[in-house]
Parts: C-alpha cells; sequence; structure tokens
C-alpha cells in the first residue's frame, strides 16, 4: 500500500525483501531462496535453466520496482489533480538520454560480459572431485558455483 500513494525512495526499499521473496516464487515455487540473488544463481548454475528462465538481479528489480512506484504513486496517483506536483523521474531510475527524452535506468550494475571474460564452469562431481578432464583446472581457474560440483571439491 504504500507504494501506492506519494511513496518516497524509503518505501521502496522496505518493500523489497517481500518483493524479492514473491519474484523468486514467479520463477521457482519450491524455492526456499529469499533473494532474486540467490534463485539466480541455484536456477542458473544447479536447475540448469536458461538466462531467459531466471529472475532479474536484486538491483535490477530494485530499479524496476522504483520506476513502477514513480510511475503508479505519483504519476496516476495525481492523475486527476489540475497541476499534480511531481518529483524528478531522475530521482526514480529514469535518466535522460541524448535526444533528452526519458529512459528507463535498467541496472547500475555493470555487463556480465564485460566484467567476466569467461564463464567457466566444469561437469566434475563434486564426490569424486575435480581431475584432469577438469575445465577449470585446465583454466587454471578455481571451480565456482556455476559448476556441476558448486566449487565445493578441492
Amino acid at each position: 500500500m504504500a507504494l501506492s500513494k506519494m511513496p518516497t525512495v524509503q518505501d521502496v526499499l522496505n518493500a523489497m525483501p517481500v518483493l524479492e521473496r514473491f519474484v523468486v516464487l514467479l520463477y521457482d515455487r519450491t524455492s526456499l531462496c529469499q533473494g532474486v540473488n540467490d534463485a539466480m544463481k541455484v536456477l542458473f548454475a544447479q536447475k540448469r535453466r536458461a538466462l531467459e528462465n531466471i529472475p532479474p538481479t536484486a538491483d535490477a528489480l530494485l530499479q524496476h520496482t522504483a520506476r513502477v512506484a514513480y510511475q503508479a504513486g505519483h504519476c496516476w496517483g495525481q492523475c486527476i489533480v489540475s497541476k499534480p506536483k511531481l518529483p524528478s523521474p531522475s530521482e526514480w531510475e529514469w535518466a535522460k538520454s541524448e535526444s533528452d527524452a526519458w529512459r528507463p535506468r535498467w541496472t547500475t550494475l555493470p555487463e556480465a560480459s564485460k566484467v567476466c571474460q569467461e564463464l567457466v564452469k566444469c561437469g566434475c562431481k563434486a564426490e569424486i572431485g575435480c581431475k584432469g578432464r577438469c575445465k577449470c583446472l585446465k583454466a587454471g581457474m578455481p571451480c565456482t558455483a556455476l559448476c556441476k560440483c558448486g566449487g565445493e571439491c578441492e
């Protein structure tokens, strides 16, 4: 309810734990994860879901929620007011483009392909451990949560 009537940024932040859990359940109704980042890791690394079938990052969800709260709570909430008092969209995850139009700020995180030079993952089993054929060992990298072993091997 706080997001529907002139919300503050703090109202958005306060609502995030409930919204994150809701979004997790939209993608996996049996999940015990509370946050979308944890659910992403489980769905992608362990359940092998495609990127299109995992939830957004917590950062992207926050950006989207702020934009929605601005539009619903401020713009639509004052639609019958002759002179609405609207805060600047820039405070609600909108950014001006070069053509002076407002565009959504999708995330504040860098693009994964630019941050991770390679997403190496192996198919080794944790109970056996990683040996000579391990892709991670060959790349000189430790196993991670993306690996079938979950990064639990030595």
